[in-house]
């Protein structure tokens, strides 16, 4: 690979939208392990490297298990996932996929029935961000490996 222009620094306007942006789905209040989820779905189907290592290591670092990483490609075939967070990564698979088709009405209403109005906008805003993000990764080839998770683990509640 040869080095490619950082984006970020190219255009801190455009990364400052971004940032604000992908603020705003962090604190949006849909579960944080459901959005890593979802954002390493979508970083899967794109085939971005650089966001798959830091999604994985932000879900590892909320307690997310070995298991539902490595398994989370086939997700349909695997029993660890909630009918919620089935719903959320079938949203993002048909978002991410949605060049030439419409996303059908089944998953639509297998997505609604999990998420309220609010939660699905928001899981869509969710969805749209991680896939600009991988654009952008995968465009300017930012390089896997160096990210270090900053986050603390979920308490449980009580």
């Amino acid at each position: 690979m040869g080095k490619r222009l950082n984006p970020y620094k190219a255009s801190p306007n455009g990364y400052q939208a971004m940032a604000a942006l992908e603020h705003f789905v962090m604190s949006c209040g849909i579960e944080r392990p459901l959005l890593e989820l979802v954002k390493m779905r979508a970083s899967q189907i794109s085939g971005c490297a650089y966001c798959l290592d830091m999604h994985s290591k932000d879900a590892r670092a909320l307690g997310e298990t070995e298991q539902r990483l490595y398994l989370l490609n086939a997700w349909r075939e695997a029993p660890f996932y909630s009918e919620r967070e089935r719903a959320a990564l079938e949203w993002a698979e048909a978002i991410t996929l949605i060049a030439g088709k419409q996303v059908p009405d089944d998953v639509y209403e297998r997505v609604a029935a999990q998420f309220s109005p609010e939660e699905l906008a928001n899981l869509t805003l969710a969805i749209a961000t991680i896939n600009s993000w991988n654009r952008l990764s995968i465009s300017f080839q930012i390089v896997p490996g160096s990210y270090k998770s900053n986050l603390q683990p979920l308490k449980a509640s009580a």
